[in-house]
């Protein structure tokens, strides 16, 4: 049986065998993408594929009004509206900028190969921000706060200053990233639990230098050391309470703790699709007629879909020149210090690779405690390719440190965002705009595109000239390279790639099959 048709019979079976227990309208005349919805712990006695296939049918619907699409008196925040008289409804439903934007979450996520969770082309950019208006008009003769046209501090909004231009990125392996990023967190979290005051120490996790943490002899904590993180994982120096330095692996400027948290949060700016953990059993604070649109079972599955998509690997043609040229490409890669915040792979031990719903550092709004799911993310019968353990880890190839970087070279550079998340709306630091960026994954990048955090760069070589800031010196260095070597550093980055669905391997050639990299006999510069 084919994949496709294997998720939808299996998808069939469990809606019917939901039938059962949960009440649902009659179908004469519906309109609507999920007519059945799990029961909170149901999650916890649904076979795993089931589970995983609701996760997948959640992340395509396409949602009508008839099952609460939509947020006629809510901004893509949550907020109420700025003018709770003037509602998002037709023909103020959808909005490209402010949102709603999108039917479905694979309406945007679906690069490549159509596959649901992917990636996005330009024309998939969100505007990451503009959620915060009721309805972005740029009327010139709007003058309330963030209704239409105005900021907080009431100055016109241009298409330029009202958000942030994200590219959408694919969702590939990102069980293994949340999973690292849990690991890093508790290590840091060690550390900072032995410091006494007085004391400092290096934080240090899996070979990556997140900077110093220190408490003076009052006990009050200075972080203004820490290197990577986000500000939300900090806390003023000089404050008794201690930093909870939790790693956000998610979103281009690390703003989000786990895929539950991004999938709480996406499903309300963009489709208006509101969470029970998030905005409350039987409450319909969208004022849509609909109540628990998405239940916490619902959230688990949509979650767990997300964190078992197969993982990036490498495809590398069998002919000698290109091979000659991605090895050479990959050492210079490292040797122009690019692998300093590109880091290939890291370290995932103590079985780390079992992803588990809910993540304990999730924030308030998303559950952080209960009853725990797992499903172990090396299991073969998950979406392939895998990775698996070797001695006790598994190695994750993501090309990333997880830390946030200024790659941009100061206020003038177009790579910066005009506003940064990190901060509070009408804020001077909101408003200041931002140059941090995670780390970009670099498994899957190269038939991902458009490429940069924004999306308008159409060329991996575009991207690689456009660092700045902390990554200036290995810029410099690529520009030394000779203009051979430089070729071989874009053949590289170009045989790190989303592979065809169904593919086994992590390293294939062009025809896909599974081949040795590097090859047993070597290759010579």
């Amino acid at each position: 049986m084919k994949p496709n048709r294997l998720v939808g019979s299996l998808l069939a079976i469990f809606l019917t065998s939901l039938s059962a227990t949960v009440t649902t309208q009659s179908a004469i005349g519906r309109e609507v993408s999920v007519p059945t919805h799990l029961v909170d712990g149901q999650e916890f006695s649904t076979p795993l594929d089931a589970l995983m296939a609701h996760g997948r049918h959640l992340f395509t619907a396409v949602w009508t009004v008839q099952e609460g699409g939509g947020r006629p008196r809510t901004k893509g925040t949550g907020a109420p509206l700025a003018d709770p008289g003037n509602a998002l409804e037709f023909p103020r439903n959808f909005n490209r900028i402010s949102a709603p934007d999108a039917n479905s979450c694979a309406g945007c996520h679906n690069a490549p190969f159509g596959i649901p969770g992917g990636g996005g082309d330009i024309v998939a950019n969100v505007f990451v921000l503009a959620q915060r208006f009721d309805f972005a008009t740029f009327d010139a003769f709007d003058t309330m706060p963030t209704r239409g046209s105005v900021n907080e501090a009431a100055l016109p909004a241009t298409l330029q200053t009202i958000a942030n231009s994200r590219n959408t990125l694919g969702m590939f392996g990102s069980g293994f990233i949340e999973m690292l990023a849990r690991q890093i967190t508790i290590d840091l979290r060690a550390t900072r639990d032995g410091l006494a005051p007085g004391q400092s120490a290096a934080l240090v996790s899996k070979g990556i230098s997140f900077g110093t943490l220190a408490r003076d002899a009052g006990g009050r904590w200075i972080a203004s050391g820490v290197r990577g993180l986000s500000p939300k994982s900090l806390v003023a120096d000089g404050s008794t309470a201690p930093p909870s330095l939790v790693v956000r692996p998610f979103h281009q400027a690390g703003a989000v703790v786990s895929l539950r948290e991004f999938t709480n949060n996406a499903f309300n700016h963009h489709h208006g699709i509101q969470s029970t953990e998030r905005f409350g059993d039987d409450t319909d604070p969208d004022g849509d007629g609909f109540t628990n649109e998405l239940t916490r079972a619902d959230v688990t599955a949509a979650a767990l879909f997300q964190a078992t998509m197969a993982v990036p690997g490498r495809v590398i043609p069998r002919d000698r020149d290109v091979e000659a040229a991605v090895w050479t490409g990959e050492q210079r890669f490292a040797s122009i210090g690019c692998t300093s915040c590109h880091i290939p792979a890291l370290p995932l031990a103590d079985g780390g690779w079992v992803y588990s719903e809910p993540n304990p550092f999730n924030p308030p709004g998303n559950v952080s405690s209960g009853p725990s799911l797992s499903v172990d993310l090396t299991d073969s019968r998950l979406p392939t390719p895998r990775l698996r353990p070797v001695n006790g880890v598994v190695m994750v190839p993501a090309y990333t440190d997880l830390k946030l970087h200024d790659i941009t070279s100061g206020a003038a550079d177009p790579n910066r965002e005009a506003l940064d998340m990190q901060f509070a709306p009408g804020t001077d630091a909101f408003a200041a705009g931002n140059g941090r960026f995670v780390t970009r994954k670099l498994w899957g990048t190269a038939n991902e595109p458009p490429f940069f955090h924004h999306g308008m760069f159409t060329t991996l070589r575009q991207a690689v000239l456009a660092h700045a800031g902390e990554a200036a010196n290995a810029t410099a260095a690529f520009n030394a390279l000779s203009s051979y070597e430089q070729d071989c550093v874009i053949e590289f980055l170009k045989s790190l790639q989303v592979l065809p669905p169904g593919t086994r391997h992590l390293v294939i050639d062009e025809r896909g099959h599974e081949r040795e990299w590097p090859p047993h006999e070597g290759i010579k510069n």
